[in-house]
């Protein structure tokens, strides 16, 4: 590889940071295009990159596909855990905001668009499709199991695979993310606050 095809990989801000700027070109590309459609000529156009300078980085387009949406998943999942870690917040506000971090913005045209190509394309992404969804499961569960009381801590894991169901369901009702913040809020705000401290004053429920 020559010097200069080097110099324009690195782009001026490091390997790294150039790869980071085509993944999120290539996610974009692909979730508008499909991933059959999208040829390695469209991401490289879209990155501002050259061809061969994205093949330095990228071996082929499946495993470029494969790191752009790892990459996204991966940001969604630090993202989410960021929020649900800050406990000096109440744990509903917690809660509604990873949900919606996790799901919420993946709703509105482009969005939706992502969130079809990582369920069309299985094959190509083999366990990444169920591990990343089980690993934010996990994340709900530990933070709900660290504000139940000792008794029923145990409910955690249901409690957060029922609300993932919901948020899923959701997604696919509304329009808009305000519109799935906004039903989220009411699916937490239901059922969370009568395992936590007994109580659904808001909605004037009695356990």
């Amino acid at each position: 590889m020559s010097v200069s095809r080097a110099t324009e990989v690195a782009g001026g801000q490091g390997e790294g940071g150039r790869r980071k700027h085509v993944l999120k070109a290539a996610l974009h590309t692909f979730a508008r295009y499909g991933y059959r459609k999208t040829s390695m000529d469209d991401v490289a156009r879209a990155a501002d990159i050259s061809r061969p300078g994205l093949y330095f980085l990228f071996s082929s387009k499946e495993n470029l596909f494969r790191d752009a949406v790892i990459d996204a998943l991966d940001r969604d999942l630090a993202a989410a855990a960021r929020v649900l870690e800050d406990t000096e917040r109440p744990l509903r506000d917690r809660l509604v905001e990873a949900f919606d971090l996790w799901t919420g913005r993946y709703i509105g045209a482009m969005a939706t668009e992502f969130a079809v190509l990582i369920d069309s394309n299985p094959d190509l992404l083999g366990p990444i499709v169920r591990a990343y969804p089980q690993r934010f499961v996990a994340m709900i569960t530990n933070a709900l199991a660290d504000a139940l009381p000792a008794p029923r801590t145990g409910m955690a894991e249901d409690m957060a695979r029922t609300l993932h169901s919901t948020a899923a369901g959701i997604k696919h009702e509304v329009a808009t993310r305000a519109e799935f913040g906004q039903r989220m809020t009411i699916a937490i705000d239901l059922f969370v606050p009568v395992l936590v401290d007994g109580s659904a004053s808001r909605y004037g429920h009695t356990p």
